[in-house]
């Protein structure tokens, strides 16, 4: 039997460049974006600067890493719930619970995203890479609210940037969690819900 040779060095060197990605995440979780060093990096996947830099000659090319690798974290997390054939609001009922299962199962993603936004709004080359996937998620909210208004599901009043922007708004600064004022979780999303149908339901309509 043959070996492809070059298909066994990409598969490498894509598994490297999560091990890096991976490594990234774990130190800014610790240290914090200004911690991030590649020294600390490479030590931590067991490869030399040579090596790292190999694969992410910037920062700016370690930054678009990181982000890819939260992105492709979010996708995976929407595949395993499928949106096929759902109405809109069961579509935002998905959403929310993916953002709650984030919150209470992988924390340490949230702290990673956090500090990639916060230092965009800073630094224009990171700025290139976060703004993107962050209008993307809030696009995501808009086809769910204009689809909901077309069946249905959500105000006929209802703007859909607008809700988009009260939704994300209202996630991010809980996931920031930078004070003692937060409401459970479960009663911030079951407002959000209310805010936006068309016909409010009770808790036992929703379960």
């Amino acid at each position: 039997m043959t070996t492809d040779l070059s298909q066994t060095r990409r598969e490498s060197g894509d598994d490297r460049r999560l091990a890096i990605a991976a490594a990234a995440r774990s130190i800014i979780v610790e240290k914090g974006l200004e911690g991030l060093r590649t020294r600390d990096i490479a030590d931590r996947v067991g490869i030399n600067i040579a090596t790292l830099h190999y694969h992410v000659p910037s920062k700016a090319a370690l930054i678009a890493l990181v982000a890819e690798s939260i992105r492709l974290d979010f996708r995976n997390q929407a595949l395993r719930n499928s949106r096929a054939d759902k109405s809109a609001l069961q579509q935002l009922r998905l959403e929310f619970a993916d953002f709650r299962e984030t919150i209470h199962d992988t924390p340490e993603l949230i702290i990673v995203l956090t500090a990639l936004i916060e230092k965009a709004r800073r630094d224009p080359e990171i700025g290139a890479i976060m703004t993107p996937i962050y209008d993307f998620w809030r696009s995501q909210f808009v086809e769910i609210f204009r689809a909901g208004i077309a069946d249905g599901s959500f105000r006929p009043n209802l703007d859909p940037a607008a809700a988009a922007l009260i939704t994300t708004g209202a996630l991010s600064d809980y996931w920031r969690q930078w004070t003692s004022f937060r409401p459970a979780i479960d009663q911030l999303l079951a407002e959000l819900e209310r805010a936006f149908i068309a016909t409010p339901v009770s808790a036992e309509d929703r379960s």
